[in-house]
């Protein structure tokens, strides 16, 4: 049922009395704005005749009731402005009764989908706008037995465009705010086709404006079939709420695999091919012989830790450790550089800023990359106002996350990444941060804002509350974040 703050204004009336008339085709719900800090999906997916009638299906259709409270009173959470379906007297939803998830309608009569950008946000550069639709996308063939191939010329089955205001599907778009996104369902006259707002402020794994990732992937469960959900903390919720990394629920995947099933495993997998070694000049993932002997993560120290885009990134020499939700991805260590092209060989500390740009430090050089691409060095820190001594670790903290510190020989400064500086030439002593170490070899910041501050093979954590470490502590880092056996002469 939608919330009460729909209720009340001419213009639901007018959307209601159009809804009702069979001549008439529905035109988006509008959501009320909200601050940049938590959007609603703020889309319109354009539904089938056949998904709903609104009269009758919970969309209020008067205005409140004498002595009702104003929705101010009682906030609810934003969300999709797409008609949830009928609620039946005994709780259960429609046609698909016994599942919590919810149906277009339709679906894709192949597994094998193409799909092309037509246009891009301005604020992105395209080769990062393609990484993140191709991830929003993958989201759904992990589970399933689709594929999607990207195509740049001649027809997709999936169209996706960056577009302003009238655009030519009687949807228009509002400008910043408002509507977000739209999608259409398979088997529609316009099946495949997903539009963004072109002057939303589109970003990339951080909530200082809209995040193209999760809006992406929910959208696209809309292309392939899905309405929404009423199962919290699922992609195809109604309710946007920042969160990373991201991941389906388990409705989002048995709503998914209901429509297309599971993924098929290859009867006659080809056999491996011996690998051709890896050109000289070439930066490849290949662990050469020189390099064949990659630290242990169960009995190493780490050069630098950092949170990207979401993920635990643990760097050590010229490996890298992934993990995603406290596990550790296939495939690593891996060499970093699969990741960050002319990465140095090893690096002392790495953040990512609000803007979403990545800075690795090593010695008294710094680079920054926009995702995978360098924008930037090696250059001097001494342009950042810090002195000529190597960095040792950076901590992105707060609430908003935009408050960096980079620490250095028992000392630390807090930075500015918009204007590039360090806040005060001269640095704070480490006594602040009660009981850390007064020399770390790492620092981040988890999802619930405490800190970890690293040394050796061990690893502190820090209250914001009471500012200080936690009891208990340190602790050992490989047994914490990589399931190690724990060692017999670690000190607790």
């Amino acid at each position: 049922m939608l919330s009460k703050a729909w209720e009340g204004t001419a213009a639901r009336r007018v959307l209601l009395r159009r809804l009702k008339s069979p001549t008439l085709k529905p035109f988006p719900l509008l959501f009320q704005d909200v601050s940049r800090k938590h959007h609603a999906w703020k889309e319109q997916s354009p539904w089938l005749s056949s998904l709903v009638n609104v009269v009758g299906t919970g969309v209020p259709t008067k205005d409140f009731p004498a002595g009702a409270e104003e929705p101010a009173a009682g906030w609810n959470p934003p969300r999709c402005g797409v008609p949830d379906l009928p609620t039946l007297p005994d709780g259960q939803s429609g046609r698909n009764r016994q599942k919590r998830f919810v149906l277009s309608g339709g679906r894709w009569d192949k597994t094998d989908l193409t799909y092309k950008i037509i246009r891009f946000p301005w604020q992105l550069v395209k080769a990062k706008v393609r990484r993140t639709i191709e991830e929003a996308l993958k989201v759904w063939s992990d589970v399933t037995p689709l594929t999607f191939s990207e195509v740049q010329e001649g027809r997709a089955d999936i169209v996706i465009d960056f577009t302003r205001y009238w655009h030519g599907d009687n949807l228009p778009f509002d400008g910043p705010g408002g509507i977000l996104a739209h999608a259409f369902f398979p088997k529609t006259h316009r099946e495949g086709d997903v539009h963004f707002d072109y002057d939303e402020t589109w970003t990339i794994g951080n909530n200082l404006g809209t995040d193209l990732l999760q809006v992406a992937a929910h959208e696209f469960g809309h292309v392939l079939g899905l309405q929404h959900t009423a199962v919290s903390k699922s992609l195809m919720s109604p309710f946007y709420i920042f969160r990373y990394p991201l991941s389906l629920s388990e409705d989002d995947k048995q709503g998914i695999q209901y429509l297309y099933g599971k993924p098929k495993l290859d009867p006659n997998p080809t056999p491996t091919q011996p690998a051709e070694p890896p050109q000289p000049d070439l930066e490849t993932n290949e662990i050469t012989n020189v390099e064949s002997v990659q630290p242990d993560a169960c009995s190493t120290d780490f050069d630098a830790v950092s949170t990207i885009r979401g993920e635990l990134f643990f760097f050590k020499s010229r490996f890298v450790w992934r993990l995603r939700a406290g596990k550790l991805q296939a495939g690593y260590p891996a060499l970093a550089s699969r990741h960050w092209q002319g990465i140095p060989s090893s690096i002392d500390a790495a953040f990512e800023d609000p803007m979403g740009n990545i800075w690795f430090f090593q010695d008294s050089q710094y680079w920054i990359y926009e995702g995978e691409r360098r924008v930037s060095g090696p250059t001097s820190i001494a342009e950042l106002g810090l002195p000529a001594s190597p960095v040792q670790a950076a901590l992105v903290w707060g609430a908003e996350k935009n408050k960096i510190y980079i620490f250095s020989r028992g000392n630390y400064w807090r930075f500015n990444p918009h204007t590039r500086q360090v806040d005060n030439i001269y640095p704070r002593t480490m006594a602040d941060w009660r009981g850390v170490p007064q020399e770390i070899d790492a620092a981040f910041q988890d999802e619930f804002g405490f800190a970890y501050f690293l040394r050796g093979q061990n690893y502190w954590k820090f209250d914001p509350v009471q500012v200080k470490v936690l009891d208990g502590y340190p602790r050992q880092i490989s047994q914490d974040f990589f399931s190690c056996t724990p060692a017999s002469n670690s000190f607790r």
